[in-house]
């Protein structure tokens, strides 16, 4: 009988200056050991969000990141952009 497994293997990146985050999740299906199927699936995070849902990764980099002076400063940036535009 084939057994199926399901995995997730997951891709940082940190996009400057406000140290936002793209995650890159593979969702990964092994039937008996091999690969049989791979999705994948992108989000992005910004300085602030709630990351209490995403993987542990992503979790530690946003605690490490994310200090009060770089939400401040993201804050700030949308913030000009919307009186710019008005």
């Amino acid at each position: 009988m084939a057994s199926f497994t399901e995995r997730q293997e997951h891709q940082l990146e940190v996009i400057p200056p406000y140290s936002i985050i793209q995650c890159r999740r593979a969702d990964i299906i092994e039937k008996d050991g091999k690969q049989v199927g791979k999705t994948y699936h992108r989000h992005v995070r910004t300085p602030g969000e709630d990351v209490s849902d995403d993987c542990e990764e992503l979790q530690a980099v946003a605690a490490a990141l994310w200090t009060p002076e770089v939400i401040a400063a993201y804050e700030a940036s949308k913030v000009s952009v919307v009186s710019e535009q008005d």
